[in-house]
């Protein structure tokens, strides 16, 4: 499988770089900062320079020609309000246009969790990340696409021991980045898992036990 990353030098992304290619598959990972590229290559992944702000729909249709799926993981990771809304928002997109126009069909997005932090108290500026995502993931689940949107918890380091918790909705928790990449990688190669929100924890529930779960759901 060809997979065009979006956010391929984050956390996320990188851990899923690796899985991706152990398995074979060809990764290609778009970056906007060229010391990013470095990363990107350490993780096995092909980096490709792109701007979701100033790049067209036509610019990232162009990059992502010949691949079978999209993953966007990319976002502002609180760099203020209007570059949430360039990147997490407008972003996204011009993403699922572009791949629309680029004939992919599968479209993974990491989301957000809509219980994330919410008893913190964390101002405007968080507010506005988490209507940016809502609006996101209305604007992918309306596309026609093949979409999956994960909406993991909250975001730890730690190693995975592959359990989780998954399903349309699951009580707030913390999740390994190891365990959403695990599963973002299990569910582009699934092709039966589609057009379904997950929302994602560590867990008590094997990983492959739980994306087969929900692919009858589906």
């Amino acid at each position: 499988m060809r997979v065009f990353q979006i956010g391929a030098a984050g956390n996320v992304g990188r851990r899923l770089s690796v899985l991706l290619s152990q398995r074979g598959d060809d990764i290609t990972g778009m970056h906007r900062s060229p010391g990013q590229a470095e990363v990107i290559l350490a993780a096995g992944a092909k980096p490709v320079r792109g701007d979701l702000i100033s790049d067209s729909v036509q610019d990232l249709a162009a990059q992502m020609a010949g691949h079978d799926a999209v993953v966007f993981s990319a976002g502002a990771h609180g760099a203020g309000q209007s570059m949430t809304t360039q990147i997490d928002g407008l972003g996204l997109e011009k993403a699922v246009d572009a791949a629309r126009s680029a004939g992919i069909s599968r479209f993974v997005l990491v989301s957000a969790f809509p219980e994330s932090e919410r008893a913190q108290g964390l101002g405007d500026d968080f507010e506005h990340y988490m209507r940016t995502k809502k609006t996101a993931d209305v604007y992918l689940a309306s596309s026609g696409l093949d979409w999956v949107i994960v909406r993991p918890g909250l975001l730890t380091d730690g190693p995975g021991d592959g359990l989780v918790s998954a399903g349309m909705a699951v009580e707030y928790g913390e999740v390994s980045r190891v365990h959403v990449a695990m599963f973002i990688e299990a569910a582009l190669h699934e092709p039966e898992l589609n057009h379904i929100i997950v929302e994602l924890t560590d867990g008590p529930e094997p990983l492959e036990q739980a994306v087969a779960r929900l692919v009858s759901a589906c």
